[in-house]
């Protein structure tokens, strides 16, 4: 039986990933359809024509194929943390006072962990 990931560990592995929008977000996309993968959905990697090697987007598909759904669409690209000030490190998901703190644990990455 594959091991079910709650979404704050799913976030916690998301933002682990340093993808940087100048950077590869390959090892990001991987891991997510392996993981899915693991649960027995298929999902299908689109390589950017411009930059093949070093960015890719992911399409997976759950459910009956019908007519009618929904779409849930997100970007794992996150904006550089050069010259700024964290006081944790930006890619481990930190909680303080009830709050989660790392790169993308409010845009994009926690939408993409649900």
């Amino acid at each position: 039986m594959p091991t079910r990931l709650s979404p704050r560990e799913i976030l916690e592995q998301l933002v682990s990933f340093p993808t940087v929008s100048r950077d590869s977000n390959l090892p990001l996309i991987d891991w997510v359809s392996d993981y899915l993968a693991s649960h027995g959905i298929d999902s299908q990697r689109h390589a950017k024509p411009a930059e093949p090697d070093l960015k890719a987007a992911l399409f997976a598909h759950v459910g009956p194929e019908v007519d009618g759904g929904v779409i849930l669409s997100g970007h794992t690209d996150v904006v550089p943390v050069d010259g700024q000030a964290w006081s944790s490190d930006p890619w481990v998901l930190t909680e303080r006072d009830g709050k989660l703190y790392g790169r993308g644990s409010t845009d994009m990455k926690v939408f993409d962990a649900l």
